[in-house]
């Protein structure tokens, strides 16, 4: 079953609080939440003290996505919040091999973003290192951008990548994600979609998060 992330970028910033709480009741499974630096991406969005103020408002996983320079520095103070997820961009982990073994230390399932430019092949020697492949389908840094459509060759190449080398990652995929592009990309095999606008942009939070898994709601 696919599972729906909620991508917090998109949500009010004047009430976090309460957008967390209304995507928890509307149905998501897990909430996706961006944590920029405004160097690795050109973009500033919050930090570790505002992670810690949400995590006791749900009981939803968080999967924190690191577009940061040194996702090292974040590791230690993201699990003392309670997150349970952590991904990081392949081009920011100077060792990356080390910063997922840190992450799973802390008992927190480990990730790795791919960018639209980035190969598969940068996945090879970490494959059993790995809980979760995050594709991104549009340039990390800012929401409501349109979806890559070669994204979808990609997911299923890495699905087949998988297969081959016998482990089991969750598939996510990150960008442009609405009614249209999520059938798409969860027919390559993605099991998570992370969406922004397509949720939080939604009059009826509940019916956005259905049609995102293929449901009608009409």
């Amino acid at each position: 079953m696919v599972m729906i992330a909620p991508s917090l970028l998109a949500a009010d910033f004047a009430r976090l609080g309460e957008e967390v709480k209304r995507v928890a009741e509307a149905g998501a499974d897990l909430l996706h939440l961006d944590i920029m630096d405004g160097h690795y991406v050109p973009n500033l969005t919050f930090g570790v003290p505002v992670v810690k103020a949400l995590r006791p408002l749900t009981k939803l996983p968080f999967d924190v996505h690191l577009m940061v320079e040194n996702p090292d520095f974040y590791v230690d103070p993201l699990a003392a919040a309670g997150v349970e997820m952590i991904t990081v961009h392949v081009e920011a982990a100077r060792h990356l091999h080390r910063t997922l073994q840190a992450i799973k230390g802390h008992g927190i399932k480990a990730g790795v973003a791919l960018n639209p430019a980035t190969p598969l092949c940068t996945l090879e020697h970490v494959l059993s290192d790995l809980d979760l492949i995050l594709v991104m389908s549009v340039n990390p840094g800012f929401g409501g951008q349109e979806f890559i459509p070669g994204s979808v060759a990609k997911i299923s190449a890495l699905k087949k990548l998988l297969q081959d080398a016998g482990v089991a990652p969750l598939i996510a995929v990150d960008g442009g994600m609405n009614r249209e592009t999520a059938p798409r990309v969860i027919a390559a095999g993605a099991d998570i979609v992370v969406a922004g606008s397509a949720v939080f942009g939604a009059p009826d939070l509940e019916k956005a998060i259905a049609a995102l898994k293929g449901k009608d709601q009409r």
